[in-house]
């Protein structure tokens, strides 16, 4: 009873709307930075980045649904797309995707076919783009976009792959370069890319006992762990799942506090940094989840009917590979729902865009959280693990999105919490807008600690040493140096699919000259610790990390 007491009480304070939340959501600002920096890239790319993908040739995909009439884009003359099944247009010379080059700051329009309304994907190990389902004649096709260095590539779509309807799924690279796609809105399944022999969907219980009356299990946070098995968390609950035998192997402990934290209650997560301290690591090796934000239960259909109420500002974090795991609870400085959480080369995750109230759905948030949240996921010397960043001007709240890119920063982009674009008229118009945040590490006053990649082989085999060369102006040690490979992630509704950073154990480091250096770093054991495809490689030097160069995992 004692127990039942207080998770009801840590529910209903999380309920209540007042005056001084309010405030905390707008004017926090203890721990704040002052040397980050905003950089608008584009007043209007002529879409609103419902999904956003770094490829390893620098570019990234970003695309929004076909289904709601024009966009503010145009194709290529001579180019129109014909969709008899589009509730909207019919014959549309509109772009719904593009390709944005972040050496250049220009973008390409893309032709997409289907309608990719709120569908998922994941980078296959030769760095093709798969991307899967949708809504309409969307919700059963892949689409597929290998990157190119001209004007050539586009979108290959084939309808109708799909064994079952994909509209809210997530999706997962896997060991073997298969790909899972799980979920969607009512369907309790999964199914793999490619299907090989059978193009049967498989049963998965555990998402139809997660659904609520809200559907909290929409776009279910997915992530590979060392082992092999999948961790998968919907609503409130989690389990690790052997996909191979198609069997629940655990059932952990219901995140505390009983709030949903999947779609539409649109909390975010990430599987933090896997450390490879010694070559007898692989399946052993630690595994946490890190889960913050979302809405209670009941937000979304409250918000249909006028009333926001405040979000959640807990974090939950999950050693899962623990003989008896317990989830740590830790409070965010300000609530938020729809925030994006992203890795960081140094390990640490940024939390990015979102609310204060409300939760996804058109119409359904108010009170922009505008100020991006660093939390340290290594504890600090003075024990604080958020610091609040400075604020954007553009508010980011649904359809909005983040990725990392090479040299550290954050693009940001998005933001339509409407059925069809509204630039007038709106508390919040849809904004075709693209920006850029720099965390504090690109900060000027580190440029002399700050390591610059000279040379480094283009492929990292599992278990075998790769060789990189580094300059830094301001050396200090061997024990301030790490190696780091983040797979990108594909980021759409605060979900960050297929997102990974590995700690690579460094093996020699030795000083070639002046301010040159050669470090030796081994390769991940296996492709349950990093499955085969490109990854972004960092130098990490006191806290500092280069800007990235590609390396193909293999």
């Amino acid at each position: 009873m004692v127990i039942k007491k207080g998770i009801t009480f840590f529910v209903v304070s999380c309920w209540f709307i007042v005056i001084l939340s309010r405030v905390r959501c707008r004017n926090m600002s203890s721990s704040e930075y002052t040397d980050q920096q905003w950089r608008l890239l584009h007043t209007n790319i002529g879409l609103s980045a419902m999904h956003m993908q770094l490829l390893h040739n620098n570019k990234v995909v970003m695309f929004d649904r076909t289904d709601f009439g024009p966009s503010n884009l145009s194709l290529p003359p001579g180019r129109c797309r014909f969709d008899p099944n589009d509730t909207a247009l019919k014959i549309d010379c509109t772009a719904h995707s593009l390709l944005y080059d972040v050496a250049t700051n220009t973008i390409r329009p893309l032709m997409v076919q289907t309608d990719t309304w709120c569908s998922s994907g994941a980078l296959l190990p030769d760095g093709t783009l798969l991307q899967t389902g949708g809504y309409n004649d969307g919700d059963r096709a892949i689409r597929q976009l290998t990157p190119c260095n001209n004007d050539e590539c586009d979108w290959i779509e084939s309808p109708g792959y799909l064994s079952a309807k994909r509209w809210y799924a997530t999706n997962q690279i896997l060991p073997d370069g298969r790909v899972i796609i799980l979920g969607g809105r009512r369907e309790f399944s999964y199914e793999f890319y490619p299907r090989g022999s059978s193009s049967n969907s498989f049963w998965l219980n555990f998402l139809r006992e997660t659904r609520d009356n809200d559907e909290n299990n929409l776009y279910p946070f997915l992530h590979l762990l060392p082992d092999g098995n999948l961790f998968i968390f919907a609503n409130t609950r989690s389990i690790s799942f052997d996909y191979v035998h198609n069997r629940v192997v655990r059932e952990f402990p219901p995140i505390t506090g009983g709030e949903p934290r999947n779609y539409p209650s649109s909390g975010s997560s990430v599987l933090l940094p896997l450390q490879l301290f010694d070559e007898n690591r692989g399946t052993g090796t630690p595994a946490e989840v890190l889960i913050c934000g979302g809405a209670p239960a009941g937000s979304f259909s409250q918000a249909g009917r006028g009333r926001f109420i405040r979000a959640c500002s807990t974090c939950g974090r999950l050693k899962v590979t623990d003989h008896d795991p317990k989830w740590i609870m830790e409070e965010m400085p300000m609530a938020r729902v729809m925030g994006d959480m992203l890795l960081l080369p140094t390990g640490d995750v940024i939390i990015i865009n979102g609310a204060c109230y409300g939760t996804a759905g058109w119409e359904n948030a108010r009170d922009p959280v505008t100020k991006p949240v660093i939390y340290r996921t290594y504890e600090s010397a003075n024990n604080q693990r958020f610091s609040v960043m400075q604020p954007s001007p553009t508010p980011r709240l649904y359809h909005s999105t983040a990725v990392l890119l090479p040299d550290g920063r954050i693009l940001v982009g998005g933001s339509n919490p409407h059925p069809i674009y509204r630039f007038t008229g709106a508390e919040y118009p849809t904004d075709l807008s693209l920006e850029s945040f720099s965390p504090p590490y690109l900060a000027r006053e580190h440029a002399e600690t700050r390591p610059t990649i000279v040379a480094t082989g283009e492929v990292l085999k599992y278990g075998e040493l790769l060789t990189v060369d580094f300059t830094v102006q301001e050396y200090q040690s061997a024990t301030a140096l790490s190696v780091t490979i983040v797979a990108p992630s594909f980021t759409t509704h605060s979900v960050a699919m297929n997102q990974r950073l590995v700690v690579l154990r460094v093996a020699d480091v030795s000083h070639i000259s002046a301010h040159r250096y050669q470090l030796k770093a081994h390769g991940p054991p296996s492709a349950t610790i990093a499955p085969s495809g490109y990854y972004l490689l960092f130098v990490v030097h006191a806290g500092i990390p280069s800007s990235a160069v590609w390396v193909k995992i293999q």
